[in-house]
């Protein structure tokens, strides 16, 4: 159970960006994307220039631009909704391509497929080049409440177990001749369902009891502490430095 924990997001490597404290990148994150949503929707080089400093800390991470790009592909249903607004919502129209979309409709589309573009670009470079255990430490580092790291600390443990637990039923059921395509077996899938929700409470509750008996007070052990020197805060901080130059002058030109 000490093990490492793997992520779907995550790219081990050896850049500056993943060498990078994570307190610094979460703040940084956080930041740029703080950014992005103040930047006025009417001024559209701004989004570019946004785009182009991910684009930057991207190619210095190592990440391939490929496997960056295909992960947006989860704001697809936000994308759906950006290219129905302009034909859907009220107020004035304007020609675009000689069709008549509402200008409104038009802004608020953008707005949702630019800013969200960016916000989910930077949280995805955060999480590719930062492993979950580093995110949590970087959340005690912090300072975030203990409750809730120790409840993402537990989560995160146990959350490969109760997959694997799941897998292992699903190969006993299609070795007992269960074929999950067909429709009427439905019923035995939501009763495997239920079986490993009661498996994972059970499971749980002697987890909890172990770590009573071995001490636990309510907390996970904290790390000693580490200051991070203030170089290493200047430079991670470069990328929500240029994101808010990027907002300010987008404020001043809007």
């Amino acid at each position: 159970m000490g093990a490492g924990h793997a992520s779907a997001l995550h790219r081990p490597g050896t850049s500056p960006v993943h060498r990078a404290a994570p307190e610094v990148k979460i703040v940084s994150t956080f930041l740029f994307v703080l950014c992005a949503v103040g930047t006025p929707r009417e001024v559209w080089w701004a989004f570019a220039g946004l785009a182009a400093v991910l684009v930057v800390v991207c190619l210095i991470s190592r990440i391939p631009l490929l496997w960056w790009a295909s992960r947006l592909v989860i704001e697809v249903p936000f994308v759906v909704l950006a290219f129905l607004l302009p034909f859907t919502a009220p107020g004035p129209e304007i020609q675009v391509l000689g069709v008549g979309v509402s200008h409104e409709g038009l802004l608020a589309g953008w707005n949702i497929l630019a800013k969200g573009t960016v916000g989910l670009g930077a949280s995805l470079l955060l999480a590719a080049t930062t492993a979950p255990p580093e995110l949590l430490l970087g959340l005690r580092r912090l300072r975030a409440p203990k409750l809730l790291t120790t409840i993402a600390a537990l989560m995160l443990r146990y959350a490969e177990v109760l997959v694997a637990e799941a897998r292992r039923m699903r190969l006993a059921r299609i070795s007992r001749g269960h074929d999950p395509r067909f429709l009427w077996q439905v019923g035995a899938t939501a009763r495997g369902v239920g079986t490993l929700f009661l498996r994972s409470y059970e499971r749980g509750e002697r987890v909890h009891l172990a770590m009573i008996s071995r001490g636990f007070t309510g907390a996970m052990p904290e790390a000693a502490p580490q200051r991070t020197p203030v170089g290493a805060w200047g430079l991670g901080l470069l990328p929500a430095v240029a994101a808010a130059l990027t907002m300010g002058a987008a404020l001043w030109n809007a």
